[in-house]
């Protein structure tokens, strides 16, 4: 018998430390980041936002700390906000001092924040309130004997986290996570995968300026797409020009399509066709909208012609198989009922209901 191989890897193991009371790295599930982008003294804006992205399911929040009235406004943010606080600290290492008296990690870049006794002062600050730091490695910026040795390449990237993860751990820190962030996939991937097995720390995964919806969508899939196949990654964020929620939907279908994440509907449907016997986009549509809510991993089918569902909706959980006017609702290979073209999306969405239940009362039994 040929045992079958799978690419996705055995994830890597890395120390487990906290955000706040999000567990990253060790056996913990790969959490979802995102960033506000009102002026953070803005309380009233900020929480606005901070709310939408924990609707949108959104595991911690990073927050902008531009100069004293955002740092000073961050006790207030933390004792209002419902996720974990990070707050993003470039070049005035005073603000750092100040957020961490409050937030739950402190983010440095390390070419743009200063001398090592800026950085000890820093780590030292954390250290008190037992805090986090992120060393954020940005391929833009990095510092300049770095840049001057290997330019703005993967290896430079690695050598300036490797020469700050040192620094933190002369001065006794060592609650790290570490991201290497290019703007381009290659230069991501490249980073990532050469500095893994060097350290310990768990990963915070991105690809910065990765642009609007469209580019950062494939840059993302690509990268971290293909580092979580890997089995490298702890934490995560999908950086877009756009809207917050658009982040959070993005980074949770990566961790779906790459297998580390077992939560919510994985959708199938036909490519459009010459033997497509129904409004499939109307009806795609349709059932994508209506099932957002399912957090089952579901493998919802939705197939326009007969060819294609013969062989795709017979392996889904739930599937319609659109025909002239009507079409069948098969549930786990068997046909359930012949409908109406009208009803099929309604019955499809009714099933795939009873099937969440029968998952959520089974996981609870369990």
């Amino acid at each position: 018998m040929v045992r079958e191989r799978s690419i996705l890897q055995e994830r890597v193991k890395t120390k487990k430390i906290f955000v706040g009371d999000v567990a990253i790295g060790g056996d913990a599930p790969i959490s979802v980041q995102s960033m506000t982008f009102s002026k953070t003294a803005d309380i009233g804006a900020t929480k606005t936002q901070i709310d939408r992205l924990a609707l949108a399911g959104c595991d911690i929040v990073r927050v902008a700390v531009s100069d004293h009235e955002d740092a000073n406004a961050l006790k207030e943010l933390k004792r209002l906000s419902p996720l974990p606080l990070v707050a993003d600290i470039h070049f005035r290492y005073k603000l750092a001092l100040i957020a961490a008296q409050s937030v739950d990690c402190i983010r440095i870049n390390p070419g743009n924040i200063g001398s090592k006794e800026k950085i000890k002062a820093v780590a030292d600050a954390c250290a008190e309130r037992g805090i986090p730091i992120r060393i954020g490695v940005n391929g833009g910026s990095l510092e300049e004997m770095f840049e001057q040795k290997y330019g703005a390449t993967p290896k430079g990237m690695v050598e300036s986290a490797l020469y700050n993860i040192k620094l933190l751990e002369d001065f006794g820190f060592t609650n790290i996570k570490v991201s290497l962030k290019a703007s381009d996939v290659e230069r991501t991937v490249l980073a990532y995968r050469e500095l893994r097995p060097l350290v310990e720390y768990p990963f915070h995964l991105g690809v910065t300026e990765a642009g609007t919806l469209f580019h950062s969508m494939i840059k993302s899939s690509m990268a971290l797409g293909g580092l979580l196949l890997e089995g490298i990654g702890d934490t995560m964020r999908v950086s877009i020009t756009g809207e917050l929620e658009q982040e959070v939907e993005v980074a949770r279908a990566i961790l779906k399509y790459s297998g580390r994440q077992k939560e919510g509907v994985y959708l199938i449907s036909c490519p459009t066709c010459g033997r497509i016997e129904a409004d499939l986009v109307s009806a795609v549509k349709r059932v994508e909208e209506r099932v957002k809510h399912i957090k089952a991993p579901l493998q919802i089918s939705v197939m326009g012609c007969a060819v294609n569902a013969l062989g795709e909706a017979k392996h889904a959980d739930i599937a319609i198989a659109f025909g002239h006017g009507d079409g069948l609702i098969i549930k786990k290979g068997e046909i359930l009922c012949k409908l109406p073209e009208e009803e099929l999306v309604d019955r499809l969405v009714e099933e795939a209901e009873k099937l969440e239940r029968e998952y959520l009362e089974d996981s609870f039994k369990n």
